[in-house]
């Protein structure tokens, strides 16, 4: 649509995680640096934490990529499974095939013979459990048992648990002080102030092949950052109708009417399903006092 209109060689503000746009500034290079670190250091357990539309997903995909081929990685991107159906899938990520018809038991020890053979070969294994906050009880007890995966030197599996802040009020259970203790590093993702969100813009501009004077002007700009709260998804939605709204007025510059627009037109769409989302309840809630048919 507007790519030839503003310059660009590909859209700049989308929402798919792609580690091209990856910023390693402020938050973001704090986040993949304390990941980084957390790996080679094999410190077993390690927890990432952040609103919706911080910038997890991106970031982790980030900390993948960044990994030699030494290093087995496994990502499970909806965890809300039972420990068995857990332990399946850390299985199958980590190169085990025909598991399903074994126990529970005899599966983790199989899981932990597979772990010692990569070991071994001087390879390190990562899981990397996204949505965290979804896991059931007793899933949360089977990530605190893999930390038994280890020789007498060294953590055969390595993993990091992210998710929003539900997490840190679910690891503050006392069923799972356990697993809260053997945590070793951390790191919360925040909001983007000013400064950081003119980086972020810019960035993305950049890479997306902009040379030209500044796209967004001050007010536009100041604008976005009350629109998005400082949230890199929010952010990309609100920059995007506005250039949309700009390229149709015929502006090669976003000023603060296209970003008043974008951003009274996206708070409208999130008052409507939220408007759903009651109406949704409400009805759920009076078919469940219908009378049973017989």
């Amino acid at each position: 649509m507007y790519l030839d209109h503003f310059g660009l060689e590909q859209y700049p503000f989308t929402l798919t995680p792609d580690t091209e746009f990856f910023l390693e500034y402020g938050e973001f290079k704090d986040g993949l640096d304390v990941l980084q670190y957390a790996i080679s250091s094999g410190a077993g357990f390690t927890k990432l934490t952040g609103d919706v539309g911080t910038g997890k997903t991106l970031l982790c995909r980030k900390l993948l990529k960044s990994l030699d081929e030494s290093v087995v990685t496994a990502f499970i991107s909806n965890p809300s499974i039972n420990p068995h159906a857990l332990n399946l899938a850390l299985a199958k990520e980590i190169g085990m095939e025909n598991t399903s018809e074994y126990g529970q038991s005899r599966l983790l020890e199989m899981i932990n013979e597979q772990l010692l053979s990569l070991h071994a070969e001087g390879r390190q294994v990562v899981l990397l459990l996204d949505e965290a906050q979804t896991l059931p009880d007793d899933s949360m007890e089977a990530l605190r048992q893999y930390s038994n995966f280890e020789t007498e030197k060294n953590k055969l599996l390595n993993l990091i648990i992210v998710g929003q802040p539900e997490l840190d009020a679910r690891l503050e259970q006392e069923s799972l002080r356990t697993l809260r203790q053997r945590i070793l590093f951390s790191h919360t993702l925040k909001p983007l102030d000013p400064d950081a969100l003119n980086v972020y813009v810019q960035h993305r501009l950049h890479v997306a092949g902009y040379r030209g004077v500044p796209l967004f002007s001050p007010d536009a700009q100041k604008l976005l950052q009350g629109g998005s709260q400082g949230l890199p998804r929010l952010i990309n939605i609100l920059a995007h109708k506005a250039m949309l709204v700009a390229y149709g007025r015929g502006e090669t510059v976003v000023q603060a009417s296209p970003m008043r627009k974008a951003i009274m037109d996206t708070d409208s769409r999130n008052a409507q399903e939220r408007k759903r989302a009651k109406l949704t309840t409400a009805l759920s809630g009076i078919l469940d006092l219908s009378p049973a048919r017989v």
